[in-house]
């Protein structure tokens, strides 16, 4: 096996040497999706080393391309192959302890996945828990009253319930190869496996009394456009349960430790007009106390509905939350909002905020394109939001079409050399007189100098990109003798403190409305989101696993290279 490795990598290094990638590629990925079918059917033993859990890149890569380390190329074609083997397989997915030599193991996975995303229920630590007829009901549009027969009405003829064992298919794309354009297998034939994710919305049943619950909101993290939107909605669907206790919980996880932080009372009236101004009504923060003093403090208030507005860290802190409360026998529901402006959650089409972001970007764009194209030699730089992944700056430059290059932190790049950014910047002044640059905060971090500081969230301190880029060009076209004129602009925080536009106020409501949807059903240790167009809950673990990034292969991104024309920068 390890001989045959070094033998493909060797082939690899060689071809892409005498630029040959193209072919290569082809005939490569078919040999080894040969030879890991081989190792399945020699023994178990052999395909337990190489089956894992899901990774952005799978396994068989990993060794490949650290095979690819140990052969000595330059820099640049070394580079070139190992971003080349990792987008061939990007989303090739690699699940665990799966023997694909075994007839039934299409079954079994199914099988797996359904257990992996069962979403946690009250019932599952209190088996005996009492549920009742639900109190929402769009007949009745006032918050419930006593006057109803036992205080909770139940209207037989509205059809307006989700059923619990609606779902809602995962992936939609039948792949007939490994090789398609964003590719997303979970065996090397790409196998057609159905996944069903859990429906979001009202349920006929609930698990709490709406007179005895006691509501909590908190926002956590960076701004991002529609927080505000999501409290309003939250606090509104609430009201319509019959909910009478709603608060904040100021200034994120830190609002539970500090004493001179007291809560927020919370009402339809408090937040009828929040939604028309951007920011957080309950402020934010990063970071905050421990799990077990946040858990003490929930049970002094006597909280039992906590709503966690946030991204993957404060979704990990919920998630720990959950499982403190379960461990505690505590009957409360933790349930989370996805948060992030980057659009970087898992499994979901995207994320409040995020249209947004593309949106308000083009006036920076368009500032920038104004710029570059009215100066002599003018050249305009857009630094975006995006650490790990590069949506906001993909899409943006696909929205604009003013845009010449598009940087993001998944596709690797050289800044000088034959293939630069810097050689490109030349034939655009050369061939137009002006060029425009996109780039992500979190590409080409490489390039700079690292500090090892992390912020409260425990994210590393990036460096600036956007400024680097702009010092090598002065620097560049200095040297060569060619006059510039070099704008660079950085919206980031203009962009950030936006209301929701309304596509992303649309995305908002439905996402608060879900949340108290599913906190009433039962359901704690969830996140609601949109699927396929679709709102679903999912299992805190699963969407915070790993960042979604974009995948280098995918039809977006290559639109997005037929958009800028840009070359490969390596």
């Amino acid at each position: 096996g390890n001989t045959f490795f070094n033998f493909l990598s060797f082939f690899f290094s060689l071809c892409l040497y005498k630029n040959k990638q193209k072919l290569l590629l082809h005939y490569s990925s078919k040999l080894l999706h040969i030879l890991l079918r081989q190792m399945e059917s020699l023994s178990p033993a052999i395909g337990s080393n190489w089956i894992r859990p899901s990774t952005t890149i799978s396994g068989e890569n990993e060794l490949l391309i650290s095979s690819v380390k140990s052969i000595k190329l330059p820099p640049v074609s070394r580079r070139k192959m190992r971003m080349r083997v990792a987008a061939q397989s990007s989303n090739f997915i690699v699940p665990n302890n799966i023997d694909f030599s075994d007839p039934d193991w299409k079954v079994k996975y199914e099988r797996e996945f359904e257990a992996r995303f069962n979403i946690p229920h009250i019932t599952d630590v209190f088996p005996d828990a009492v549920s009742y007829p639900s109190t929402f009901c769009l007949k009745m549009r006032t918050p419930v009253t006593e006057d109803f027969a036992q205080g909770y009405p139940s209207d037989e003829e509205w059809h307006g319930y989700i059923n619990n064992n609606d779902r809602v298919l995962l992936k939609t794309i039948n792949y007939s190869s490994p090789t398609s354009a964003g590719a997303e297998c979970i065996d090397p034939d790409c196998t057609w496996v159905e996944q069903w994710v859990h429906r979001a919305g009202p349920r006929e049943k609930i698990y709490f009394k709406p007179e005895e619950v006691k509501a909590a909101i908190i926002t956590c993290g960076g701004l991002c456009p529609g927080l505000n939107d999501v409290i309003r909605q939250i606090v509104i669907t609430l009201e319509i349960y019959g909910v009478k206790q709603i608060v904040g919980i100021p200034f994120g996880y830190r609002g539970f430790s500090s004493d001179d932080l007291a809560e927020m009372p919370l009402s339809r009236k408090v937040v009828q007009n929040v939604h028309l101004s951007g920011g957080s009504l309950l402020g934010v923060s990063r970071g905050g106390p421990k799990v077990s003093d946040i858990v003490d403090s929930i049970q002094e208030r006597g909280i039992n509905m906590l709503f966690v507005i946030g991204g993957n860290g404060t979704h990990a802190g919920a998630n720990a939350i959950h499982d403190e409360c379960r461990r505690r026998r505590m009957q409360v529901a933790v349930v989370g909002v996805p948060k992030t402006i980057d659009n970087d959650i898992m499994l979901m089409d995207k994320t409040f905020g995020f249209d947004t972001a593309v949106e308000e970007a083009q006036r920076a764009i368009n500032s920038a394109y104004i710029e570059a194209h009215s100066a002599y030699h003018g050249i305009g730089i857009v630094k975006l939001m995006g650490r790990s992944s590069g949506f906001i700056a993909m899409h943006a430059s696909l929205a604009s079409g003013q845009i010449d290059i598009c940087l993001i932190p998944e596709v690797p790049f050289n800044l000088h050399g034959p293939h630069g950014v810097l050689q490109h910047v030349k034939y655009l002044l050369e061939a137009k007189g002006s060029a425009v640059i996109c780039v992500a905060e979190g590409a080409g971090q490489d390039f700079l100098e690292k500090t090892n500081a992390k912020d409260a969230s425990g994210n590393a301190v990036l460096g600036d990109i956007g400024v680097h880029i702009q010092q090598q060009i002065k620097k560049y076209f200095k040297e060569i003798g060619v006059t510039t004129d070099v704008k660079y602009i950085d919206p980031t925080y203009m962009i950030r403190a936006c209301r929701a536009n309304a596509s992303d106020g649309i995305l908002c409501t439905v996402l608060g409305q879900n949340a108290v949807h599913g906190a009433f059903a039962g359901y704690s240790g969830i996140t609601v989101g949109i699927c396929n167009t679709h709102y679903v809950y999912f299992p805190i673990p699963e969407v915070i696993a790993q960042p979604k990034v974009v995948d280098p292969n995918s039809r977006m991104w290559h639109r997005c290279l037929t958009s800028t024309g840009q070359p490969d920068f390596l």
